[in-house]
C-alpha cells in the first residue's frame, strides 16, 4: 500500500495516534489532497500542535539533500539573520548552488540602504563558508521581490530540482505559496504559520515535467530568542509590520531593557542616541545601570515583560557580551529580537540568555 502524505506538512498520514505527525480521522485517510489534523487546526484556527522534533531530527532529515542534484534557495530572516542562518548549511547542501532569499524586507525601515544589506548578507554567509550565487531581497507576505526570485531560480537551476531551506519562522512556506501562486496560479498549497517547526517532511511541488520544488522542514535553532517565550509572546516579539525606530538619548552608565528578555548597558562614549529597531509591541525600559540588576530580579514578568512568567526565564543563565563600535556606525544584533544602531566610539555590554547570539555588524541604516 502506498503511503499518502499530508499536502500541508509532508508527514505520512496515519489514523492510529493523534499525538504523532500526520494524524487524520480514519474516514479521511483515503481522500484526495488530505491535510492532517495538525495542519487543519493551523490553517483554520492558527493553533499549533507540538509533534516533538528537535534541531537534530530536522538536520538529519535535511542531511540527505547533500547527495542530490539541484539548486538550494536558502530563506533567511532579514530581521534576524544570525538567528535564522543554518550554520550547517554548507554540509547539508553539498556542492549545489545557493541563492539567498532574504525575507521580511517589509519589516525594516524604508530608509535602509539595500546595497549595504546585500553586501552584509553575502559577507555574513561567506563567514560561514557559504558562497551564494545571488542575494534577492523579498517580502513573502507582501509579494515584493517574488518575480526577481523566480527569475534568479530559473537562471541558476539548469532544469534541476529546487530545494527551499530555512529555519522555523523565516516565512519559507509563505514564500513557496507565493511562488506557486505566481507561477501556476494556485493559492495556499503549503501550511503557513509563525510557530516554530511547522513543516515536517519534504513537500514536493512540480516545476515542469521532470523537476520539482521541495519545501524542506524548518530547522529549529536553539540560539534564537523565540525559544524563551510562549506562543502568545512570540507574536509580541516578532514584528508583523514595518518597525518604527525608537531613539533613546543615553548618558554613560544607563541601561535599556527589551522587555525582560535582554538588556544593553551603555558603558562609555559620552551622551548619545541609541536607535532601537524591535517589534513595535515590545516594551523598552530605560534605567540607571547601577539599578539594573535589582530591577531585573524584582520586575521580571511585571514591568519587564515578556516573559510574563519569570519562572520560565533563568537570570542565572545569562551572558555578558562586551562590544565597541570603533570608528564606524554599527548595529548590535540580538538574534530573534532586533537590533540597535550606535555611532562610533561607544562601548556597551549586552546581556542575553547564554545560547542567544549577539553580533556587531556594519550598520545597514
Amino acid at each position: 500500500m502506498t503511503e499518502t502524505k499530508c499536502i500541508g506538512c509532508g508527514a505520512t498520514l496515519q489514523a492510529d495516534d493523534p499525538k504523532k505527525p500526520g494524524y487524520v480521522p480514519a474516514h479521511n485517510l483515503h481522500k484526495e489532497d488530505v491535510i492532517c489534523q495538525r495542519c487543519f487546526r493551523l490553517k483554520n484556527y492558527n493553533e499549533i500542535q507540538d509533534v516533538g522534533m528537535d534541531s537534530q531530527d530536522f538536520l538529519d532529515l535535511l542531511n540527505h539533500l547533500a547527495d542530490k542534484k539541484g539548486l538550494v534557495v536558502n530563506v533567511v530572516d532579514l530581521f534576524d539573520f544570525e538567528g535564522s542562518f543554518i550554520n550547517a548549511l554548507k554540509r547539508i547542501v553539498g556542492n549545489k548552488k545557493v541563492i539567498l532569499a532574504a525575507n521580511k524586507i517589509d519589516l525594516l525601515p524604508k530608509q535602509i540602504n539595500k546595497r549595504r544589506v546585500k553586501d552584509w548578507l553575502k559577507k555574513s554567509a561567506r563567514k560561514y563558508g557559504l558562497e551564494s550565487e545571488d542575494v534577492v531581497l523579498i517580502s513573502a507576505e507582501k509579494g515584493y521581490g517574488i518575480q526577481d526570485l523566480l527569475e534568479a531560480i530559473q537562471q541558476h537551476r539548469k532544469q534541476e530540482d529546487v530545494y527551499i531551506v530555512g529555519t522555523t519562522n523565516v516565512g519559507k512556506s509563505t514564500l513557496i505559496n507565493k511562488l506557486i501562486e505566481q507561477s501556476v496560479g494556485e493559492k495556499n498549497v503549503v501550511t503557513t504559520s509563525r510557530f516554530p517547526g511547522t513543516t515536517l517532511d519534504l513537500i514536493d511541488i512540480p516545476l515542469d515535467d521532470h523537476s520539482f520544488m521541495y519545501d524542506t522542514p524548518g530547522v529549529i535553532q536553539d540560539h534564537q530568542m523565540t525559544h524563551y517565550v510562549s506562543e502568545k509572546e512570540l507574536k509580541q516579539i516578532m514584528p508583523n509590520k514595518e518597525v518604527k525606530q525608537r531613539v533613546y538619548q543615553l548618558n554613560e552608565e544607563q541601561t535599556l531593557f527589551f522587555g525582560g528578555l535582554a538588556r544593553i548597558d551603555y558603558v562609555s562614549g559620552g551622551k548619545r542616541p541609541l536607535v532601537c529597531y524591535f517589534s513595535n509591541n515590545l516594551p523598552i525600559h530605560r534605567t540607571k545601570t547601577e539599578k539594573a540588576n535589582e530591577l531585573w530580579r524584582t520586575q521580571l514578568g511585571k514591568l519587564l515583560a515578556p516573559p510574563s512568567n519569570k519562572d520560565d526565564f533563568n537570570l542565572d543563565e545569562m551572558k555578558a557580551v562586551r562590544l565597541e563600535t570603533g570608528k564606524e556606525k554599527r548595529d548590535v544584533m540580538i538574534a530573534g529580537l532586533g537590533f540597535i544602531t550606535i555611532g562610533p566610539g561607544a562601548k556597551v555590554i549586552v546581556r542575553v540568555p547564554k545560547s542567544v547570539v549577539v553580533v556587531l555588524r556594519d550598520s545597514i541604516m
